[in-house]
Order: structure tokens, then sequence, then C-alpha cells
């Protein structure tokens, strides 16, 4: 299992929101490319970027710091936030990005989007953003809730050659309560394709279980800038634990 540390840009400042609300920020760093820097020093080498800007307007506001970001570290970049249209896709791969997560634009546009993963170049580039709100996905920054539901899309996809399911549970984002692990489980139980488990992780137990439900990854963000959890041994656990 990877870890990947958070850092979700607003302005161009680190920030956490609490349960996605813009209204109930916390700025933590004002340098991305350090705090990189000491995710890998710890030994990441998955790092989960979100454009928080971009994630309401559709522009990709902070996409040179992204690149200074992946330009600046020996790890591979998972980004999110404002992906709305191919072009923006092919900007964010030739910035040095990994992989791609997709979350408001495939929700509201599904043809779309299958056609996108469809593209051969693309394989295991592209993840399905799921991000719910009592089981059913929201959209737009999660303002826009939605009547799908986060088990019905991720059995859709049982078979697309994506390169993860990011899901979070927004209720949990941000606030230090662990992940919720059951319906994280019945996700991973749903698909094929890689689940990483998002909102909420904040201990070294919470990492376990991820792990033991059969999480590919967990995105760790406000407990390592709040110092609640050891962000090597968290690497260490998700890599080596039985």
């Amino acid at each position: 299992m990877d870890i990947l540390p958070s850092i979700d840009l607003r302005e161009g400042k680190v920030v956490r929101l609490a349960q996605g609300d813009y209204a109930r920020q916390t700025t933590y760093r004002d340098d991305p490319v350090a705090v990189a820097r000491e995710f890998v020093a710890a030994g990441a080498t998955w790092i989960h970027v979100v454009d928080l800007d971009a994630a309401r307007s559709g522009r990709l506001t902070n996409a040179a710091l992204v690149r200074a970001v992946a330009e600046a570290v020996e790890a591979r970049l998972e980004f999110g936030g404002g992906i709305r249209d191919e072009a923006a896709v092919d900007a964010m791969l030739s910035a040095g990005v990994d992989r791609v997560v997709i979350g408001s634009a495939a929700l509201k546009n599904w043809a779309w989007f299958e056609k996108l993963v469809s593209r051969g170049d693309l394989a295991g580039k592209v993840a399905l953003g799921l991000d719910a709100r009592g089981g059913r996905v929201a959209a737009e920054g999660w303002t826009e809730q939605l009547e799908a539901t986060a088990l019905e899309l991720a059995r859709r996809v049982d078979d697309w050659p994506l390169g993860a399911i990011v899901y979070t549970d927004i209720a949990r984002d941000g606030m230090l309560t662990g992940p919720n692990v059951e319906a994280t489980a019945e996700i991973v139980a749903a698909t094929g394709v890689p689940v990483i488990a998002s909102g909420g992780v904040s201990s070294l137990d919470d990492v376990s279980a991820c792990r033991r439900i059969g999480c590919s990854g967990a995105v760790i963000g406000r407990a390592w800038y709040e110092g609640t959890i050891d962000l090597a041994e968290a690497c260490r656990i998700a890599r080596d634990a039985p």
C-alpha cells in the first residue's frame, strides 16, 4: 500500500479545509515545494496534490506550483482539482503529474469520461475521484450533491483501465476522526480498480485498517500538518506490515 501525503493548494499556500468547506480553512505553510521535500525525506513515493482554487473555478491557477513540486522531488504526483476537459488532463501530465484525478467532470459527463479513459496512452494515468457525503457523490468542489452513489459508480468502472479510485468521505475529511473504514471496504470489494482511501486518516491504526481492507493507498493530510501521525512510520506500516 502507498501513503500519499497531501498538499492542498489555495492561492499558492498549503491549506486544509474541514469537510470540504471553503469557509473553514486552515493555512499551514506557504512553500509547497519545501513540504514536498519533507514528505520524500520521510519515505513517501507518492504525493497527492489538490488545486482547491481550480476545483471551484475550473481554471488551473496553481499549475506552475504543481510543476515546481514535480521538478523538485523524486516522487510520483497524483493531481486533482479543476480537470474539466482533455486539454487539462494533457496539460497536467505535461507538467510532470503521473496520475490525474477526475471527479466533477466525470460525474457530470460520464460519456466523455468513458471515452477519455479508453485513450490508450492514458491507461493507468487517470483516477476517478469519488467524493461522497452520506454515500452519495458530490461535485463542484463538494458544493453540489448528486443522486448517484459512490458504490454504484465503483461497480460501473470495475474493469476500466483506471489508475485508481480516490474515495473520500467528505464528513471525515480534515476532521481527524479516522476514515470511514466500512464504506471504503465496500468500495474495495465492489471494483477491480485500486482504491485509495482519503478523508480522516489520522493515526497509524488508521493506516493499518486501510491496508487490512485492501486499499492500494491512503491519503494523509491534516494529521501530518498537526503532528498527530509519524509519516515515516506510516510509510513503513503501509509498505512492510504483514
